[in-house]
């Protein structure tokens, strides 16, 4: 399988950061062709521009040469991989800007209808979204609504054609202890295992 495991978080000594390494390292130990991005450490420029907004047409045809590497890469994947924090309710800006400067008409979905339904064209039909948070989870729940499972499971993957989306937060991450993240980390391996399953 031909995985995708994408990071967005500016410090390399973060959490976020072991959990990628943990899950890239659990992939390729079981024979999976890994394609690891840690879209801070790429300086990937999440800014669209004005002409990437015009047509299909004009959105490839701007796009530069690493965001056309993305576009390219995504159409041959079998699943996808997305850590992050969650930052005000929201992916940090890198992987927002990632998701509208890739996940473009014409390499991840069209619109199929005239009431604008889309039609996913990714082959990846499964996608694992690893958060970490400071927010209990009953804020996150009964206060906030759970945005980021909103943005993924029903705004984002479904529209390109994932089908499969599974999610898991790992809190409160400030205050928790060595052997928390220890178990942390075998359920992140665990779960990037599953995909594969």
């Amino acid at each position: 399988m031909r995985i995708a495991v994408y990071l967005a978080h500016p410090r390399p000594n973060s959490f976020n950061h072991a959990l990628f390494g943990a899950v890239v390292d659990e992939l390729r130990s079981r024979g999976c062709d890994v394609v690891p991005h840690d879209l801070y450490a790429e300086g990937f420029d999440p800014a669209l521009s004005a002409t990437e907004t015009e047509t299909v047409q004009d959105a490839q045809a701007a796009a530069e040469a690493q965001v056309e590497l993305h576009r390219e890469e995504v159409t041959g994947l079998d699943a996808m991989i997305f850590i992050h924090p969650n930052w005000w309710g929201m992916p940090p800006a890198v992987l927002a800007g990632w998701v509208q400067r890739v996940l473009v008409p014409g390499v991840a979905y069209k619109l199929g209808t005239a009431d604008g339904a889309p039609v996913g064209l990714l082959k990846a039909g499964r996608a694992l979204v690893l958060n970490t948070s400071d927010t209990p989870e009953e804020r996150e729940r009964d206060e906030f609504g759970d945005p980021l499972q909103r943005i993924w499971a029903a705004c984002v993957l479904p529209y390109i054609g994932v089908t499969d989306v599974r999610r898991v937060v790992f809190r409160t991450v400030t205050d928790s202890t060595d052997e928390e993240r220890a178990a942390w980390l075998r359920q992140a391996r665990e779960q990037a295992a599953s995909l594969i399953a």
